[in-house]
């Protein structure tokens, strides 16, 4: 991924900058055909199939109209309604009601305004993180509890930053800058897109949103430790931390463009993933055996995502993969298998 997004370090071991004749990369390698970003990234994705799902939630009918839709939150969860979607309810609970093999249905417990809840279905989708799913299914197979625990996920930051204008950045010549060292690694302009009758700035006097990104990792420490640190790191830095060192950042890189952090930032939204992206394989470690290179039997989230009577689990975990497609493919197939029975 490194080689083929163009970071140092590549130059001198005879790879050009995208894949050679018969060369395989890496899984997960983002390559720019297949590239497509709307102007509020996935969030607009997961708009479409909740009005494809829910049509009075939302009005319009194509992908160009729902990015500026205005969502209407009460037809969400609506008791004449054949799909339903109940908002700030946790799942906490998982059981088939009675023995497994014989169950005719799934007991879920989730927690609403300070209050325990129960509800019954047929069947059962746990589209949570895996390292969640023994605790709430205590019933499973110990092998299987144990293939889920692997899935730990890696912390990520996206900070979106609103500057008056970017002149700085046309003076600069620069769209998008990687900061090794810094405390988010890249900063650059957000992605120019025209949707519908939303419109992407189209001159430097134009406000913009800026897009940060950090890893809080502990160089040193095999992966999964540093992102518990990563994780903990997350969970008690303050706001104030965040602007401090963005406003440092921005005014170190920016400057010599004109920009002024006090005069130019209007505002900072601070996105904080300690549990962001799922487990990617990595071939430099053995310290789980996650790689494409290993048997099926020992790739530990084949076997942590095999249905369990009237209950499938479908999430980016169960792919070993981040992407918004990875989750598509395992809903499907979580789907699939409980039609199937």
């Amino acid at each position: 991924m490194a080689r083929v997004s163009g970071f140092p370090g590549f130059q001198g071991m005879g790879f050009s900058g995208s894949a050679q004749s018969g060369e395989v990369l890496p899984e997960n390698t983002p390559t720019s055909e297949h590239y497509f970003r709307f102007p509020d990234g996935n969030a607009s994705i997961a708009r479409l199939i909740v009005r494809s799902m829910i049509p009075t939630t939302a009005p319009g009918s194509s992908a160009e109209d729902i990015v500026t839709a205005r969502f209407d939150y009460g037809q969400l969860d609506r008791d004449d309604a054949p799909v339903r979607i109940r908002l700030n309810s946790t799942a906490v609970r998982v059981r088939h009601v009675g023995d497994t093999d014989k169950s005719r249905e799934v007991e879920i417990t989730y927690v609403r305004s300070g209050r325990a809840r129960r509800v019954r279905g047929r069947s059962c989708v746990l589209a949570c993180h895996n390292t969640m799913i023994p605790f709430m299914c205590p019933e499973l197979p110990e092998a299987q509890r144990e293939a889920l625990s692997y899935g730990l996920k890696a912390p990520k930051v996206y900070t979106s930053v609103v500057i008056r204008n970017w002149k700085a950045f046309q003076r600069l010549g620069l769209a998008e800058a990687f900061c090794p060292g810094s405390y988010h690694d890249t900063v650059g302009l957000c992605d120019p897109v025209s949707m519908g009758g939303y419109r992407s700035p189209r001159t430097p006097d134009e406000p913009m949103v800026l897009q940060l990104y950090r890893t809080p990792l502990a160089p040193g420490l095999p992966a999964q430790k540093q992102w518990k640190k990563g994780m903990r790191e997350l969970l008690v830095t303050k706001f104030s931390v965040f602007e401090r060192n963005i406003r440092d950042q921005l005014g170190r890189m920016l400057g010599g463009g004109g920009f002024d952090p006090a005069r130019d930032i209007e505002a900072i939204t601070v996105n904080r993933w300690p549990h962001g992206y799922s487990f990617y394989s990595d071939p430099t470690t053995d310290e789980v055996a996650w790689t494409s290179e290993w048997p099926v039997k020992v790739r530990p989230w084949l076997s942590a995502r095999k249905p369990f009577g009237r209950i499938a689990i479908a999430n980016c975990d169960a792919a070993n993969n981040a992407m918004t497609e990875a989750s598509f493919s395992e809903g499907h197939r979580a789907v699939s298998e409980l039609l199937g029975r």
